[in-house]
């Protein structure tokens, strides 16, 4: 099954808000053209309600003259629009103007402007003069033509003038009606050239902006993530920073704030108890040394004095683990070179005793200053001979290594060790050779030593017989060796 690759939330959105953005401007569309379509509304501009308005004013006179009544819709339209004018003639002859009536408009007439529905009258581009609707309508006294506009100079608008226009005809059957089959096919093509382009240009404007805002918007998650990365057992007790992170994420950065508490809770509780245990242990073991003591001299008794050295060495390893991240106490600046030269003379007897011999060698022409604590140093070094004692087959030099690059390298003649197993030897309580009398946290130790000094431990390989182990200090850069002061014996 191939695994689902991890999605980018900067192009999901992208996608999401274009997709969104496209589906509601149709739908908005959509509901415009609806709602249109049900409640059929008659768009008329100024000079259309002002026809309408005179249209339902008309009457005429005892003489049979067109007269205009006041009525409470015209009087209304007239307080809007005090500069109103018209013209109004009928097929008699009859004529009745009231405003200021531009003087071209006043000799308007003819039969073309009879049999006209409506017209729209303008000048040139530039001319001043107003626009006027001209339209011949049927009222309650005959057929009519008003002509009519609402200024009567185009220097009365005050700030922009915008002029909508819009004309739609649309096919109809013999009945007069829309004939829909005929017409949605052109409409919807009319409507997706018109809405394509503004979908393309939203589509296109979230796609440049989107990125931005996105990584604007995650910089306080992405330093927050950054925050957690570093995050290891030296520093477990860390909360993480919720100002600069969103509103619908903080939950999550709570609730691994609490997740790291309860760790860091956790692992105070276990060692605690393994430290504890360790304590306890000393005294049951002291009491059985004793007691493996007063026995008599033969076999037996000396297995098991050696059992219980091997149990007081478990639990002194054990005590020591627990306490390495607490201890106390300044570093000192030492001689790596007069460290490692001390601690193997000290380890020299155990060695020959073992059937080793001991060889020191130091690679440096100067002293080699680093800053430690020397207790821990000289522990990590004696896992490191203990190890080569153990696994070095009781036969051959164990050899003492030192170089200008703060490393201490310790070679043995044994088997070695297999390369698939050089990560698996630094685990607590794992034993290359069940059988052999070590509890398998030399290693770890000497590995967790190095780290808190900023250093490492490595196996190396190559193509010579036995292990090797070197351990890396950092080396310090100090002009004037005579400050260094060297290990006690």
């Amino acid at each position: 099954m191939k695994k689902s690759r991890p999605r980018s939330l900067q192009w999901v959105l992208v996608r999401r808000l274009i997709l969104l953005q496209a589906a509601s401007f149709v739908a908005l569309i959509a509901l415009l053209v609806a709602i249109l379509m049900i409640a059929q509304p008659r768009l008329i501009i100024d000079n259309e309600a002002a026809i309408k308005h005179l249209s339902e004013a008309m009457a005429r006179d005892e003489n049979g003259g067109l007269l205009v009544r006041d009525t409470e819709e015209l009087r209304a339209f007239r307080e809007d629009f005090p500069n109103l004018w018209f013209v109004i003639r009928d097929t008699d002859g009859h004529v009745v103007q009231q405003g200021s009536v531009p003087q071209a408009y006043e000799a308007v007439g003819g039969e073309l402007l009879k049999n006209i529905g409506r017209a729209t009258l303008r000048f040139d581009e530039g001319d001043r003069r107003p626009e006027a609707a001209l339209a011949n309508v049927d009222t309650d006294v005959g057929r009519v033509q008003i002509l009519t506009s609402s200024i009567s100079s185009r220097d009365e608008n005050d700030g922009l003038e915008v002029e909508i226009s819009v004309n739609a005809d649309m096919a109809k059957d013999a009945d007069g009606n829309p004939d829909w089959l005929r017409v949605l096919p052109v409409l919807a093509l009319l409507v997706l050239c018109l809405l394509l382009p503004i979908i393309v240009v939203m589509g296109v404007a979230t796609l440049v902006t989107t990125p931005a805002v996105v990584r604007r918007s995650l910089a306080g998650l992405v330093a927050t993530a950054d925050q957690a990365g570093r995050i290891d057992i030296d520093n477990r007790a860390v909360q993480l920073e919720t100002a600069q992170v969103p509103t619908e994420i903080a939950p999550m950065v709570h609730a691994f704030n609490n997740a790291l508490s309860r760790l860091d809770e956790g692992y105070d509780q276990r060692n605690r108890f393994l430290t504890d245990a360790a304590h306890e242990l000393r005294t049951p073991i002291a009491i059985l040394r004793t007691r493996a003591e007063l026995l008599q001299e033969d076999p037996q008794s000396a297995r098991l004095r050696k059992d219980i050295e091997r149990l007081s060495h478990l639990a002194q390893q054990l005590l020591e683990r627990q306490v390495l991240e607490h201890s106390t106490g300044s570093r000192e600046v030492v001689d790596l070179v007069a460290l490692a030269k001390t601690l193997a003379a000290d380890f020299a007897p155990l060695a020959f005793e073992a059937g080793y011999e001991l060889a020191f060698e130091a690679n440096a022409t100067k002293p080699v200053p680093i800053s430690v604590h020397v207790q821990q140093i000289e522990q990590a070094v004696a896992n490191l001979l203990r190890n080569a004692v153990e696994h070095g087959g009781n036969r051959g030099t164990i050899t003492v290594l030192v170089d200008a690059r703060g490393g201490i390298e310790v070679h043995d003649d044994g088997p070695g060790i297999p390369h698939d197993e050089r990560e698996r030897v630094f685990e607590p309580f794992y034993r290359l050779r069940p059988r052999s009398s070590g509890a398998g946290l030399g290693l770890n130790l000497a590995r967790e030593i190095a780290r808190l000094h900023g250093g490492r431990i490595d196996i190396l390989f190559g193509s010579w017989s036995g292990a090797r182990i070197r351990l890396q200090l950092p080396v310090l850069d100090i002009d004037h060796p005579a400050i260094l002061s060297t290990a006690s014996a």
